[in-house]
């Protein structure tokens, strides 16, 4: 809640939350989902959060929103991680990242094998709304969205299990705000060209490439947030 009573922002938390309502279980019959007002009441978060959320979901498909009809689910959700949230609360930042060093280079990897010109018009449109996102959860909410649809260009569900159990560590608050300080200026201009390398790694169909290039990217990740966590200082980067 914010200073006024009102659901604050928390974009990735919504996109968790309405996620689990597209597995097949919990849809109604005409697979229509909630009312953005609905499920901003429903979910404890704001609406521009659900909106922000919504843009996500559409964005990979899982989605469709029809003018006078609603917001319809698509066919292919995330699979629900619940079972494990004890787990993965006891984890720590280098274990995490040790996980998605283990597994993001390979899903580029593949993702390049596998991901055809829209997938990579898809990851495009997305590392540009993180650049452009003028609020950490904005930031937040993009950079994990491009990261998860690389994981499902891998074509791997086993993978984008995994994928999906380490990306809910990463949305724990504490870690976001450790993860935004590091996100200086000058950081955020090299994230950016680094997902455009792998971007174009994979649009070039270099595997190779594309591996070393997500390889990078999550190296200098980790480097800034160790050096910060070391140092105490709000200039990594």
């Amino acid at each position: 809640m914010d200073a006024t009573g009102r659901p604050g922002d928390n974009s990735p938390t919504a996109l968790e939350r309405i996620r689990a309502l597209l597995h097949p279980e919990t849809l109604p019959s005409d697979r229509r989902l909630p009312t953005e007002r609905q499920l901003s009441e429903d979910l404890g978060v704001s609406r521009r959060s659900v909106r922000r959320a919504l843009d996500v979901l559409e964005a990979e498909g899982r989605i469709s929103r029809r003018r006078g009809a609603g917001t319809f689910a698509g066919p292919c959700p995330p699979l629900n991680a619940s079972a494990m949230s004890e787990r993965l609360a006891e984890s720590d930042f280098m274990g995490v990242m040790e996980v998605r060093l283990s597994i993001e280079p390979p899903l580029a990897e593949l993702a390049a094998l596998r991901a055809d010109a829209r997938d990579a018009e898809r990851l495009d449109r997305m590392t540009k709304n993180a650049h452009h996102s003028q609020d950490a959860d904005g930031r937040e909410l993009w950079d994990s969205a491009f990261h998860r649809t690389i994981a499902e260009c891998a074509g791997n569900e086993l993978y984008l299990a995994v994928f999906d159990l380490v990306d809910r560590v990463r949305q724990n608050a504490e870690w976001r705000q450790l993860r935004e300080r590091a996100r200086t200026h000058s950081a955020l201009s090299l994230y950016a060209g680094q997902h455009d390398a792998i971007v174009e790694s994979i649009r070039r169909r270099d595997p190779e490439r594309a591996r070393e290039a997500m390889r990078t990217h999550l190296s200098a990740l980790r480097e800034s947030v160790v050096r910060m966590m070391e140092t105490g200082a709000d200039d990594v980067g």
